[in-house]
């Protein structure tokens, strides 16, 4: 990791695409996503790591930006809701109705496209261990758990 003590120039690999963004020491990667490079689909919640909104993945893993300086993400692989691009994760959320107000829905999208990467033959503790890190306010967890089931299913 870099250390910079004003706003700087700094190179970030997002949805495979190298970006270039000005970033404060204090920025974190939520903020520059949203308000430097204007992807949106990361939400502020809590914004201090309870609710999983903001999650995204960071070389392929469920990390919430909202905790996350910008400075810490150079040199790793970004990838936003935005650079999912019709993961079968996206599909089976919609056949499975594993949303209800939408405000979770990407932070949930990205938790289950990691899982169903790193754990295919995940079982229903694993589904329910990485389900556990993201908040749904509405309360759409069965149904989220059944789009999760129905492409790891699938893979079996």
């Amino acid at each position: 990791m870099i250390k910079i003590s004003a706003p700087t120039a700094i190179s970030l690999n997002v949805n495979g695409e190298d970006r270039t963004v000005i970033a404060k020491p204090s920025d974190t990667l939520l903020f520059t996503l949203r308000n430097e490079l204007g992807l949106i689909g990361a939400k502020p919640g809590c914004e201090n790591g309870d609710c999983g909104a903001c999650t995204i993945l960071i070389d392929n893993l469920p990390i919430k930006s909202c905790i996350m300086l910008t400075v810490e993400a150079i040199g790793k692989n970004i990838v936003t809701i935005e650079g999912l691009k019709d993961a079968p994760i996206q599909k089976a959320f919609v056949e499975n109705f594993g949303f209800q107000c939408r405000y979770c829905t990407s932070g949930f999208l990205m938790v289950c496209h990691s899982l169903s990467k790193m754990y295919p033959n995940a079982d229903d503790i694993k589904i329910q261990e990485w389900l556990q890190s993201n908040i749904c306010r509405c309360t759409g967890y069965e149904e989220i758990e059944v789009a999760i089931k129905s492409i790891l299913n699938k893979k079996i």
